[in-house]
């Protein structure tokens, strides 16, 4: 029997868990995310506790883990805008490339979406690299749509990266 898959905050003292996530994520997938492995591997582990402190004190912050049984398995991390509430940015989604295909990357949207409507928030904005990969298929499925113009996802890089909304009045989540 397989163990159920879960999605829910981290907890503050989770941080070693986290940077274990992250920098997994970082290793795994270093053209999806803006924020590079070398950089974040620099990051103190005072740095890394601070950052899940700060968001379980913030209001303005959902750091989730998806765990399959006690297993770590994926990271989203969502954020409501300090001048602008009513938007929620999501970044650093990753799964596990050994739990992916389960539903537990679209767990963590609908964990992230939920909360962003019971903020009473009106959208979602995230970047997703571009091309027809599972990341864009997956927003895409739960009403994504891509916004404005692409941009590099950093300085130099060839990699190009899509802003996508998500109104949360026409959400299919």
């Amino acid at each position: 029997m397989s163990q159920l898959p879960s999605v829910r905050q981290f907890q503050s003292s989770e941080w070693k868990i986290y940077k274990d996530l992250r920098l997994r994520a970082l290793a795994d997938s270093p053209n999806a995310f803006g924020s590079l492995l070398s950089i974040e591997l620099e990051l103190t582990d005072a740095q890394w506790a601070e950052s899940l402190v700060a968001a379980s004190v913030s209001g303005l912050d959902l750091p989730l883990i998806a765990c399959v049984g006690a297993e770590p398995a994926g990271l989203a991390w969502a954020k409501a805008g300090a001048m602008d509430p009513s938007t929620i940015h999501l970044f650093q989604v990753w799964v596990a490339p050994a739990h992916r295909g389960r539903g537990l990357g679209r767990s963590l949207l609908r964990t992230a979406i939920q909360w962003g409507r019971d903020r009473g928030a009106k959208a979602m904005l995230l970047g997703v690299t571009c091309g027809d990969t599972s990341a864009f298929r997956l927003y895409v499925s739960v009403g994504f749509k891509p916004v404005g113009t692409t941009r590099p996802l950093r300085p130099g890089s060839q990699v190009q990266v899509q802003e996508m909304r998500l109104e949360f009045h026409q959400c299919g989540a």
